[in-house]
């Protein structure tokens, strides 16, 4: 594979990063390495087992050399919080911000804490996290669809409580540090929205500290605008950015071209909100195909940014066409 950085366009003030939840089968090392030589602005490093383990030994130690090498190759860094698996084995994104066990909840916001001080450390410009999905109702059976719905709200407020109180000392702690915390809205969990990012908001009193994880895709899938009114929308809190492309509906991260978002207006719209960070490509299922969907991801991104309205002869190849088809398919 030829490591030809992407030109990029003169005017366009956006910067791009790729997140290592795509690139699991590299090392750290290599898949900075890769991102520097193609020619990204950035990476969003997910902390994981594999890459910057935050709960292993010497973790400043390593963290103060993990610096070292992203000012060497040039990279800046947002700080990710997703590993499936970080906290616990058998339980994916377990155990969340709102686990009913009180203790279950703080290792989770201890992650966070220690991913602050990791951001703190590397010079990040924002962290990222996520609610979780809503616990399910454990107190029986109800009689009625009535009983049913009381308790259903009974439960969700009580979650959104729960997330609210969790998140307090994370939040002071990214205070103290001056970093942001960029909680994302995901498909699927209690904070899936833009009007439920407000709800949180409202309920913490507004905190400078908390920002917003703006998924392009996620917008897509389940928010009542378009993506690029979503920006706009978000831009007062917009701290994250992460972009892949994706279907109405369906909460499946695409290479870009395989879905439906048009991202000549995505993006225009994040350069006249003047957003300050990383622009990162999201596909935690495709590390198989990694280094090639990073190679391809990033012209794309250029020439879309380039253009209102891409003409097909002129793009760049979708990721997953032509020759390597069947390495972006295949798991």
């Amino acid at each position: 594979m030829s490591l030809q950085p992407s030109p990029r366009p003169t005017a366009h003030p956006l910067r791009y990063s790729y997140g290592t939840n795509g690139l699991t089968d590299l090392r750290l090392d290599d898949a900075l390495s890769l991102l520097a030589d193609l020619g990204y602005d950035g990476v969003g490093l997910t902390l994981d087992h594999m890459h910057l383990d935050p709960l292993a030994p010497d973790l400043a130690a390593r963290t103060h050399k993990l610096a070292r090498r992203l000012d060497e190759l040039g990279l800046g860094v947002t700080i990710e919080t997703g590993a499936r698996y970080v906290l616990d084995p058998r339980r994916k994104h377990g155990p969340s911000l709102l686990d009913p066990d009180p203790a279950q909840r703080a290792r989770r916001a201890d992650l966070l804490v220690r991913a602050v001080q990791i951001a703190t450390d590397l010079g990040a410009h924002a962290v990222h996290c996520f609610s979780g999905i809503l616990p399910k109702d454990t107190t029986g059976e109800r009689d009625t669809e009535g009983q049913a719905a009381e308790a259903e709200a009974e439960v969700e407020d009580a979650a959104w409580k729960r997330l609210a109180e969790t998140l307090t000392p994370v939040l002071d702690a990214a205070t103290a540090a001056g970093i942001p915390l960029a909680i994302e809205p995901e498909p699927g969990h209690l904070l899936a929205t833009l009007d439920d990012f407000h709800r949180l908001r409202t309920a913490l009193g507004s905190p400078d500290a908390l920002g917003l994880t703006l998924d392009i895709g996620h917008c897509q899938c389940l928010e009542p605008l378009s993506p690029a009114d979503c920006v706009r929308a978000a831009a007062p809190w917009l701290r994250h950015v992460q972009i892949e492309d994706m279907r109405r509906g369906v909460h499946e991260h695409l290479p870009f071209g395989d879905g439906e978002i048009d991202f000549p207006p995505v993006l225009e719209a994040l350069a006249a909100v003047g957003y300050q960070g990383l622009v990162s490509v999201e596909l935690p299922r495709h590390s198989h195909a990694g280094p090639q969907l990073a190679q391809q991801s990033l012209p794309f991104l250029h020439h879309a940014a380039a253009v209102s309205t891409p003409p097909d002869a002129d793009r760049p190849p979708n990721p997953g066409e032509g020759p390597t088809d069947s390495d972006g398919r295949t798991p």
